[in-house]
């Protein structure tokens, strides 16, 4: 059913409702269905949120714990599986976030190509290398990204940062599904590696997961590297 009518007031309906408004039923000839998501998906949403809060909070806690977590996880470079040559993307981490950025300059080192995520809504993240010497664009949320016209790569390594993982590589992130997006797209051309960045205390026995999670291939932490069952 539809509502019409006229309404004499001069502000739109929805300031002015009720009296002014003269309603009139008609049948709707081409009815529209609403969709609304499965029972279970909507309660592992919820689920999902209340862990993204509280992750939050203790992620703080173990970045303030762990003021060396860049130098020690760089330690473990050797185990990636990165050898000379190796297309590898990082990320610059947020505050508070396990940051790659020591492994990343190892890498490099190493002869590593590294690339960096570009943002564009609702799409796969673009990796692109930096040009020494010029700018990074500032991207959503005041996040510094690699500008467009820098070189473009697809990466063979992602270095994917997380929010909390567990035994079975689940990894919940922002709630965004930027690298959710993005492994699916990798994974259906070609082998890729995803390695979760995360402190050791952000391990959690379960992370609720629904079809269109991507799973982690193996994280590096400050305890070293944990490698998940293939899926």
């Amino acid at each position: 059913m539809v509502l019409t009518g006229s309404c004499p007031w001069p502000e739109p309906w929805f300031r002015t409702y009720g009296a002014h408004l003269h309603l009139q039923a008609r049948e709707d000839q081409h009815p529209t269905a609403v969709a609304v998501p499965p029972a279970s998906s909507m309660t592992i949403a919820l689920e999902k949120q209340a862990l993204r809060e509280r992750a939050r909070a203790r992620r703080a806690e173990l970045a303030r714990s762990a003021p060396d977590f860049a130098r020690r996880i760089a330690e473990f470079a050797s185990g990636l599986g990165a050898g000379q040559g190796s297309r590898v993307s990082g990320y610059r981490a947020l505050p508070a976030e396990a940051d790659p950025s020591l492994l990343l300059d190892v890498l490099e080192a190493r002869g590593c190509e590294i690339s960096y995520p570009r943002v564009q809504k609702g799409q796969p993240l673009t990796f692109h290398v930096p040009v020494e010497g010029e700018r990074w664009a500032q991207g959503a949320f005041g996040i510094f990204e690699p500008r467009p016209d820098w070189p473009a790569v697809e990466p063979a390594i992602l270095l994917v940062p997380l929010l909390v993982f567990d035994a079975e590589g689940n990894r919940l992130g922002y709630g965004g599904g930027y690298y959710d997006r993005t492994l699916a797209k990798f994974r259906a051309q070609r082998a890729i590696t995803a390695i979760g960045v995360a402190f050791a205390g952000q391990e959690v026995a379960h992370v609720p997961h629904i079809t269109g999670d991507e799973r982690l291939d193996m994280v590096v932490t400050e305890n070293g590297i944990r490698r998940f069952p293939k899926q």
